[in-house]
């Protein structure tokens, strides 16, 4: 059997995983979808099969589709939104950039996360791209059954009503435009409103971005660049 080193790119630079550093493991499950539906207003792509026909298909199973999936690298973020005063806030790896002009995001929950409720009603979310410094954070947008905002020092609400955890290295507030199912999941596509982004000053070297790979949290650092 042959073992390959899967790469991942940052600030112009690819990186090894087997160099970052490990800080913890936690096992959560990745929220990885096919987008299948409309993206935003006047742009849409055809349905190339129904839910009942993917059902059927000779698909591979959850545990190789999982077991492939370990191999990628990817950044970590936490989503938080509100809707009547009920607070949300869930952990995911599946956060991506879609487009710059307009700035669009997507991201996946879970339909089984005790979070996706409120997420998928509400209008506006924020996402924080978290580094190694908020891997508390992390494990705890993780964890089922815990008051995530229990600790009221560690976040507080936008002028705009959102949820806001305090340490992000960037967060961007977002509109949603679009939501859909794609199997056990629920895409959101989210037009970026706002942002902020720590150490902007080139002198002052940025934390090192949170990483999730094989089961296990990183930190992306100068040793793993290639």
């Amino acid at each position: 059997m042959i073992f390959t080193t899967p790469l991942r790119r940052r600030s112009g630079q690819w990186h090894n995983p087997r160099l970052l550093s490990s800080i913890a493991i936690k096992i959560f499950p990745r929220e990885d979808t096919l987008m299948n539906n409309d993206v935003v207003p006047h742009i849409s792509a055809r349905q190339i099969a129904t839910p009942e026909e993917l059902a059927d298909s000779e698909a591979i199973s959850p545990e190789e589709f999982k077991l492939a999936f370990r191999g990628l690298a990817a950044g970590v973020a936490v989503i938080t939104a509100s809707v009547d005063g009920e607070a949300a806030a869930m952990t995911t790896t599946s956060v991506a950039s879609l487009s710059a002009t307009p700035p669009l995001l997507a991201f996946s929950a879970s339909q089984l996360s005790s979070a996706t409720k409120v997420i998928g009603e509400a209008d506006t979310v924020v996402v924080h791209i978290l580094s190694s410094e908020q891997i508390e954070l992390a494990k705890l947008c993780a964890t089922s059954g815990v008051d995530r905002f229990a600790d009221t020092s560690a976040w507080h609400h936008l002028p705009t009503g959102e949820p806001h955890f305090h340490g992000a290295h960037a967060w961007i507030r977002g509109r949603v435009v679009n939501r859909f199912a794609a199997g056990s999941s629920v895409v959101h596509i989210v037009e970026a409103l706002s942002s902020n982004v720590r150490d902007r000053d080139a002198a002052v070297a940025a934390p090192a971005p949170l990483v999730y790979h094989n089961r296990t949290w990183h930190a992306l650092g100068e040793p793993s660049a290639l």
